[in-house]
């Protein structure tokens, strides 16, 4: 990478951190915009010498590796944001990347699991030892509260307030919510606190609420790996992710009654159309409903 794409990408990623953004964000651009940087250094072209013509070639190579439509979107993405910092900076006169097309994401369904298969995962976890306890309480909590994973390992133990019986959440651009705790989730991590935490570190020298079994706040991926553990315990099919739960907790909302914009807010989400994709259901689970209520199926 030239030294000019260098200060352009350290001057941009200071602009993205004063504006707020979040740490995976930052992560995502940084990655994309070196491989970006990286293409154009190899054919001798600078950030405020960028033409279409080259973030067309560019856009046609993350094509031809065959990328999923969301990664290549994600990357033309952070070149139109990086082409924005240029033009405000005064280092380049236009911003060739919005000409760019967005490729069309691919419609697909989040995965959602029955009631009956969360509870058989939720009551698959025993409550023993103390990496047990931690667990049941984790995963009640994610259901109860539809959190993201890294809204799960960034909680400390000030954010759940069992009086009042709600959880004070930081979402993406550390965007702060207060949700409610369900009573088997308020149960499961009462007991956690109570009698589990403390075998797993000292809260004085570690604040994070879910800790490693050496008292380090848990990563995204520790999470990911013990949900993997107990899904094949209790023998869900399909894969299950940190994100499933959450999908399944605002699908189970709006099946029970709740309106859309009282989903949002529990999900965090900063628009409504991003909560609208839980009033999509499979064409099956429609073709069944419909036999089921209408007057002249």
């Amino acid at each position: 990478m030239s030294p000019g794409w260098e200060a352009a990408l350290a001057a941009y990623e200071r602009e993205l951190v004063t504006a707020g953004a979040a740490a995976a964000t930052l992560r995502a651009y940084r990655r994309d915009l070196r491989e970006l940087a990286a293409w154009a250094t190899a054919r001798g072209r600078e950030p405020a010498r960028l033409a279409y013509r080259d973030l067309r070639g560019y856009a046609a190579s993350l094509s031809e590796r065959r990328l999923a439509r969301a990664s290549v979107a994600r990357k033309l993405a952070a070149a139109r944001g990086l082409g924005a910092h240029l033009v405000a900076s005064g280092a380049a006169a236009s911003n060739p990347a919005d000409l760019l097309p967005t490729p069309k994401r691919e419609s697909r369904l989040p995965r959602v699991l029955g009631r009956d298969e969360v509870a058989a995962l939720l009551d698959r976890i025993p409550a023993r030892g103390p990496l047990e306890v931690r667990d049941r309480a984790l995963f009640e909590l994610a259901y109860s509260c539809g959190l993201r994973a890294d809204e799960i390992v960034s909680l400390d133990l000030g954010d759940p307030d069992f009086d009042a019986e709600t959880l004070r959440v930081t979402g993406k651009g550390d965007k702060t919510r207060v949700v409610p705790i369900g009573e088997p989730a308020q149960r499961a991590l009462s007991r956690y606190v109570e009698v589990a935490r403390h075998a797993l570190g000292p809260a004085r020298s570690e604040p994070a609420l879910f800790v490693s079994r050496r008292g380090r706040r848990l990563s995204g991926s520790d999470v990911r790996r013990r949900l993997d553990k107990w899904v094949r315990e209790a023998a869900v099919a399909g894969r299950v992710s940190p994100h499933t739960l959450r999908h399944s907790f605002a699908t189970h909302l709006l099946e029970g009654g709740a309106d859309l914009r009282s989903i949002q807010e529990l999900l965090g989400h900063s628009s409504v159309s991003t909560t609208q994709v839980y009033t999509r259901v499979e064409p099956s689970r429609l073709r069944a409903e419909y036999a089921k209520s209408h007057p002249r199926a």
